[in-house]
């Protein structure tokens, strides 16, 4: 590395410190708020207080969402973009610094993925970049995108579709996780549909022949996907839950019954021909049980599209960085943690991300750019994205390694020193690639042309049809018994 290069990693990284306290107490903030999909109106509000004292511009219901944003400084040059999360999970309610299971909140909310600290990390990289280019008057412009509902609502595919992210240059993200590195990893494209089934109530015992059971057109549609994945590719997920049974009386033919579908693939093509199919079987249900089915679009995300140029640029700052500051304080916490974990747990982290088995605790170590990438076969909306402008994203340390998503024991360091230092550090990574890119175009470039050839001349067309809303909107047209449902 130059010394050039030295001195504006140092650089970036003075000017991420200067602003990290706010952002660090950004991230508590939200973190308490723990709003789930749709409805982070605070955790809206916290964000763009610090971003107009910083001087953005803000534009609110972006894509026609009231809870997605922007907030842009700067005007010309390369559009770089950051991309921020802030939703919490259900019922995922935990005491921070907590070594078990103990809810903060029965039935409240929690931030299983620290998004928490996505949204204040993604911010404070755009507000960082922007103090870098004001300051050496380089040209470009930083816009830190809002983003809801990445958690089951597909928020940036809604925002994708009203072309929000149409005129960037680049799009950088990142995510905490329990290693440092690029999010190298292959993600699965996801479809969502809802199965409503109605019938005929009637007694059960009395007149049964008059009754036609939603419940029964749900059982058998899960039977009969059931089946159906003995005949789909390996790589492919299908899950559901019944979020309807009909209600609590045995005695009672249930009239209505409603279970929801994912279904993922390692392409979109591929998810919605086994979409397809779930359909096909939710109508045949209908008819064996002589009941009606109304199936609602609710979601769907695109699978993401890596971009080389950019990572190795991430790669360059990580490796001029070193670590994450955890110290002897952090690594004791972790440890007793990791202690309580099951060697499953530990294994499935570790192969997962390849990373090394010899390694416990908060990682010091990088991923290796080279190594061939892992599979975390969930889904993201970052895909939508990928598909419209060159992406990356970074993987932050933050947990212990061991620590799966979804989980109480990530809810429960979500507010730890080590991890407002994995933010600060994810920060300064995200920054100076925003920073590498202005400062030479040639970058960018490269990003595009790597983009062209990643994509083979495909367009973007958004898994969500034209004619399905996002659920806020949605929402506002619908009675009272419905706006439940959505």
């Amino acid at each position: 590395m130059s010394q050039l290069s030295d001195k504006r990693v140092a650089e970036v990284a003075r000017l991420v410190d200067a602003k990290k306290d706010a952002s660090i107490r950004l991230s508590d903030e939200i973190w308490a708020f723990a709003e789930t999909r749709w409805q982070e109106f605070q955790s809206v509000d916290a964000q763009i207080a610090v971003l107009e004292r910083e001087g953005f511009r803000v534009t609110r219901n972006v894509g026609g969402i009231p809870t997605a944003f922007s907030a842009q400084w700067g005007a010309g040059g390369p559009v770089i973009g950051f991309l921020g999360e802030y939703d919490a999970l259900a019922e995922m309610s935990q005491v921070a610094g907590a070594v078990e299971p103990v809810a903060a909140c029965d039935g409240g909310n929690g931030h299983g993925c620290g998004h928490h600290l996505l949204g204040a990390g993604a911010m404070l990289a755009a507000i960082a970049a922007r103090d870098y280019l004001a300051r050496h008057d380089i040209a470009g412009t930083v816009r830190y995108y809002g983003c809801p509902a990445e958690e089951g609502g597909a928020g940036k595919t809604y925002m994708a579709r009203e072309k929000a992210f149409d005129d960037l240059d680049a799009a950088l993200t990142w995510h905490p996780g329990p290693y440092s590195g690029v999010f190298k990893y292959k993600s699965l494209a996801v479809i969502q549909m809802a199965f409503r089934f109605s019938g005929i109530a009637s007694h059960a015992a009395a007149s049964p022949h008059l009754g036609r059971s939603a419940l029964d057109a749900v059982e058998l549609m899960n039977v009969g996907v059931n089946f159906m994945r003995e005949h789909m590719p390996s790589d492919a997920r299908v899950h559901y839950a019944i979020t309807d049974a009909g209600g609590y009386a045995p005695n009672v033919v249930q009239a209505n019954a409603e279970v929801l579908y994912v279904v993922r693939s390692p392409e979109l093509a591929d998810a919605r021909q086994l979409a397809a199919r779930v359909e096909q079987i939710g109508r045949a249900a209908a008819l064996m049980t002589d009941t009606q089915v109304s199936i609602e679009f609710d979601r769907a995300c695109s699978n993401v599209l890596r971009n080389g140029v950019i990572e190795r640029l991430m790669m360059d700052t990580l490796e001029m960085l070193g670590p994450p500051p955890f110290d002897a304080v952090d690594q004791a916490f972790a440890s007793e943690l990791t202690q309580r974990m099951t060697e499953a747990d530990l294994r499935e982290c570790i192969e997962s991300y390849r990373g090394d088995p010899g390694e416990l605790g908060l990682s010091l170590r990088a991923l290796s750019l080279d190594d061939e990438p892992g599979t975390l076969t969930g889904s993201s909306d970052v895909g939508d994205v990928s598909w419209i402008v060159p992406t990356t994203q970074y993987l932050g340390a933050c947990y212990a390694i061991g620590t799966n998503m979804h989980t109480w024991q990530l809810v429960a360091q979500g507010k730890l020193p080590a991890a407002h230092k994995g933010l600060v550090h994810a920060a300064k990574v995200m920054a100076d690639a925003a920073v590498q890119l202005c400062v030479d175009p040639a970058h960018i470039e490269a990003a595009k042309a790597e983009f062209a050839v990643q994509k083979g001349g495909r367009p973007y067309v958004s898994p969500i049809p034209p004619d399905v809303q996002a659920p806020p909107a949605r929402a506002a047209s619908l009675s009272s018994f419905e706006k439940e449902k959505v």
